[in-house]
């Protein structure tokens, strides 16, 4: 027994939206909904699984900004860490930016706090505070599963240009926190392909062994 993974891809910017469920209780975490809460909430509900959390790795628009529809459907309480909170406080603008509808942060903002355990059913969560691409990214883990958020991509990292946003914390993130993890730790990013803690050390030209910037 363990956790059920599912992946969904949504939206303009082809962001990854997952389920993590107890396989043996069907209490279920939802990772990083900002775009068609509908769609997450009628597999929800045809598979019958019970929402517990709804996960934010950051507060970027497309990764928050249908949770509140989400949790309006479906229920479960909303986790952010609080460094990001100016972020989901400025909704409204981030969406503007984008040419992108208004939106509203969930009703009950919990805070996340680095080596948390999150309890799922007959499994658990635990988050890691890995700050860069913004102030209060969080990547969550589970056995060797790892929810990086846009911390970490196939070949990339996320972007260090916006609010907030550090380089130096970033790759101190990933090479301080996360690959020391092992090598055989999967990686599920927030936009693009899966991939491992092991390939990105030998081979991402932005933080793994051989990058410019090491």
């Amino acid at each position: 027994m363990g956790l059920t993974v599912r992946s969904f891809v949504l939206g303009p910017f082809a962001t990854n939206a997952y389920l993590a469920t107890c396989e043996e209780t069907l209490e279920t975490a939802v990772i990083d909904v900002g775009f068609d809460a509908d769609s997450i909430a009628g597999v929800l509900r045809d598979e019958k699984l019970a929402v517990r959390y709804l996960l934010a790795t950051h507060a970027h628009y497309d990764h928050v900004a249908a949770m509140a529809a989400l949790q309006d459907v479906t229920g479960g309480s909303f986790w952010l860490h609080p460094d990001d909170r100016f972020l989901l406080d400025s909704l409204g603008v981030q969406g503007q930016a984008f040419g992108l509808p208004a939106a509203r942060p969930p009703r009950e903002v919990n805070a996340l706090s680095d080596g948390q355990v999150l309890p799922l059913g007959r499994e658990s969560l635990t988050a890691i505070h890995t700050p860069g691409h913004s102030p209060g990214s969080v990547t969550f883990r589970w056995r060797q599963w790892l929810w990086v958020g846009d911390l970490l991509f196939a070949g990339s990292v996320g972007r260090t240009d916006l609010p907030g946003a550090s380089f130096e914390q970033l790759s101190a993130s990933v090479r301080e926190r996360l690959f020391p993890l092992g090598d055989d730790f999967r990686v599920l990013p927030g936009h693009g392909p899966e991939t491992t803690l092991g390939a990105e050390r030998r081979t991402n030209p932005f933080v793994g062994e051989g990058a410019a910037y090491a």
